[in-house]
């Protein structure tokens, strides 16, 4: 049986972390500030945008909220965006995605100040990590770092394959798992890869983002190979009260039983991702107020 990484456990150590962190700051006048910006009434949405505000309050970061109609026009959520790139009171920006009807999710993130894209989205930032010298790191692939790190799995030397390539997770985990000081062997596979499965079987580091229920079985993994599990899907099941459940694109059971380590689905990567945001807010601050980032 493999041992469990687990997100939850990881990112409560993050966040304690975080606290001792946060209160040093406000002893020097720097009290850690993240605006939430959530456009429309998406359900899912508005669960992540309490997730991460209730995260916030039990750090100890401010968080200001700004809940815009679904009618908000594009120029309208830019204006907001460039006031709040221009607000010293603000360390860090973020926009809950998806964007209701015609907005330009895009064109939104390229409106941040990169001084303030702590979901790590802005091109300049994603250039930043192409080129070695990351500043902010998109938070779902900067959480899987830190669940290797933590984990005390060797990533130099190790070939990695990473089944997905958005430019949200896939790309930015591939170029940071090959950069140096992770110094891995990187394979990026997706919807086209011929023999997939060939591929993947050679991993000793597995990274499922591809974004469909329980894609990945048991014959297309080594034994032995450290899988993290990415995605989160929602699929039907009469047995549970809301006749469904949540999944990832591992199929966790069979895969369970050949791997060394695996993250679940719930409570694996999703919690890791929120306690980022929160060290790039806190980092946010600190850049902004001449300081270096924390040491992780």
């Amino acid at each position: 049986m493999s041992e469990i990484i687990s997100g939850k456990i990881i990112s409560a150590q993050i966040n304690r972390e975080l606290r001792t962190e946060v209160d040093q700051l406000k002893t020097k006048g720097i009290e850690p500030c993240l605006a939430v910006v959530l456009v429309g009434e998406d359900p899912a949405s508005e669960v992540y945008v309490r997730n991460k505000k209730r995260t916030c309050e039990e750090i100890g970061i401010r968080s200001i909220g700004h809940n815009l109609p679904d009618t908000t026009t594009q120029e309208e959520l830019e204006t907001l965006v460039q006031n709040l790139n221009s607000d010293p009171v603000i360390h860090g920006i973020l926009c809950q995605f998806p964007l209701p009807g015609d907005l330009d999710e895009t064109q939104v993130i390229q409106t941040f100040s990169p001084e303030k894209d702590v979901d790590g989205l802005h091109p300049m930032n994603a250039g930043l990590i192409a080129m070695g010298q990351p500043r902010f790191i998109s938070c779902t692939p900067y959480g899987v770092l830190q669940m290797l790190k933590r984990s005390g799995i060797s990533t130099s030397g190790k070939n990695a394959v990473v089944l997905g390539r958005s430019n949200l997770v896939g790309r930015p985990i591939a170029t940071l798992l090959s950069s140096k000081g992770w110094d891995s062997t990187v394979t990026v596979c997706h919807s086209r890869t011929a023999d997939l499965a060939e591929v993947t079987s050679k991993a000793d580091i597995l990274i499922a983002a591809i974004g469909i229920p329980e894609f990945v079985t048991k014959n297309m993994v080594k034994k032995g190979a450290v899988v993290i599990d990415v995605g989160i899907n929602r699929i039907d099941d009469p047995s549970k009260t809301k006749g469904s459940r949540l999944v990832g694109d591992v199929a966790f059971e069979e895969v369970e039983a050949k791997a060394s380590f695996i993250t679940t689905v719930p409570g694996g990567v999703g919690p890791m991702t929120i306690a980022m945001l929160m060290v790039n807010t806190v980092n946010a601050s600190r850049w902004q107020n001449g300081l270096t980032e924390m040491n992780l």
